[in-house]
């Protein structure tokens, strides 16, 4: 697989992309967003994707994105397996790419789908990864609540695991999604499909702090704190990004003796349904609470938890 660094060498030799791809790719992207309300996330691995491609195809001297044949995007699927790009990111190029030329089929830009033949790589099956209730805790206790960041750092923790939030969720909270009244949160996932999450005990007594003690201070500084519609918030009145979250993640791992690479960016999330499920939630609630459009996805969580239970099963039966 190439090194980030082997990445961007072989970015920075590519050719400018033509205004021609340019302006496809943003109609393209447009009409994603009107017809199925992509998050800014997917939107952005789409764009990122076909730009790449578009590029490559100029610098080998193929014709545009949009005129791409069969034998052009075969190419470069070859390429990157030779290079030895994961099959995971190639799945998700051709995803794109799939995305792109069936919505220049409805246009009538075309009148094939040189995608038709492609088949995707393997991929292999990848478990979440969940941390124990132990680490969770400790993962959970090691902000330093004595400080506004450190109180919003805790209950952003806090209401991530009590909730099963995606990172992009947590990160783009409304304050008018919470309501501790009733103990809930209104959370818009993907697709811009809505849920609502009951919060537990724990999680609420950390977002009422937050919100007593320490959103005002963070928004100090702030040109209008008052129209900041945020729930989290940096100084400047921003939320925090996806990246600033995944940092402290990081950072709080370190301070809880957790191995900071066997913790993902979702692996609170991931936490929170495997212990649901050790603790016998029904795999439909379940689904419910993480906001899966398919009951098929929230499945591969039984995997997990099936694993943990044979190694207890392993470690302390007599027979094992």
């Amino acid at each position: 697989m190439p090194s980030a660094a082997d990445r961007r060498q072989l970015s920075r030799s590519l050719p400018q992309l033509a205004e021609e791809d340019a302006a496809g790719i943003e109609r393209f992207l447009d009409a994603a967003w009107a017809e199925h309300g992509l998050s800014r996330a997917t939107l952005s691995a789409y764009r990122a994707d076909l730009q790449g491609l578009a590029r490559w195809l100029r610098a080998m001297a193929r014709p545009p994105l949009e005129q791409a044949r069969r034998e052009d995007l075969f190419a470069c699927l070859a390429m990157r397996a030779e290079a030895g790009y994961s099959p995971r990111s190639t799945a998700r190029l051709l995803s794109s790419l799939r995305a792109y030329f069936a919505h220049a089929l409805r246009s009538g830009a075309r009148k094939d789908d040189p995608c038709a033949l492609l088949q995707p790589p393997t991929l292999p099956r990848l478990l979440p990864k969940a941390l124990s209730e132990m680490q969770v805790a400790a993962l959970l206790d090691a902000p330093d609540v004595t400080s506004p960041t450190g109180l919003r750092d805790r209950a952003m923790l806090e209401l991530m695991y009590a909730a099963g939030l995606r990172v992009s969720e947590l990160v783009g909270l409304p304050a008018t999604a919470l309501n501790l009244r009733q103990g809930v949160l209104r959370v818009t996932g993907k697709g811009g499909r809505e849920r609502l999450v009951p919060l537990g005990e724990e999680s609420r007594h950390w977002l009422e702090r937050y919100l007593r003690d320490a959103r005002a201070p963070l928004l100090a500084s702030a040109r209008q704190p008052s129209t900041v519609q945020a729930l989290f918030v940096e100084a400047d009145g921003d939320a925090p990004s996806r990246q600033a979250f995944w940092a402290l993640v990081k950072r709080c791992a370190v301070a809880a003796g957790i191995d900071p690479a066997k913790i993902s960016p979702h692996g609170l999330r991931h936490s929170f349904a495997t212990h649901l499920l050790n603790h016998g939630a029904d795999l439909r609630a379940l689904q419910m609470l993480l906001g899966h459009s398919s009951l098929t996805t929230t499945q591969i969580y039984t995997l997990v938890a099936r694993d943990r239970l044979r190694n207890l099963h392993a470690q302390h039966h007599p027979r094992a």
